[in-house]
């Protein structure tokens, strides 16, 4: 299952997302979105992991604080 995880303070790591996320089960990639001039965050990222773990942590880390933001975490959708 692909995590779509947004709303992130511009100081997450790759590290830091996938250790959010590890406590649900086994993380297959953890990525924060970066802005290719500046290579600042730009605030979401990915994360894949097995369904029934991504189904665990949408249910937890939905609307949680994250370093005084509460974060977005829902399945991620194909670009259109």
């Amino acid at each position: 299952m692909n995590l779509f995880v947004g709303n992130l303070p511009f100081t997450t790591s790759d590290h830091d997302l996938r250790g959010l996320f590890e406590p649900f089960g086994q993380v297959d990639s953890a990525r924060v979105i970066t802005d290719r001039e500046t290579g600042r965050s730009r605030g979401f990222g990915f994360v894949e992991m097995p369904d029934d773990a991504g189904r665990a942590a949408i249910e937890e880390l939905d609307g949680s604080d994250m370093g005084g933001r509460n974060i977005v975490v829902n399945e991620a959708r194909p670009k259109r």
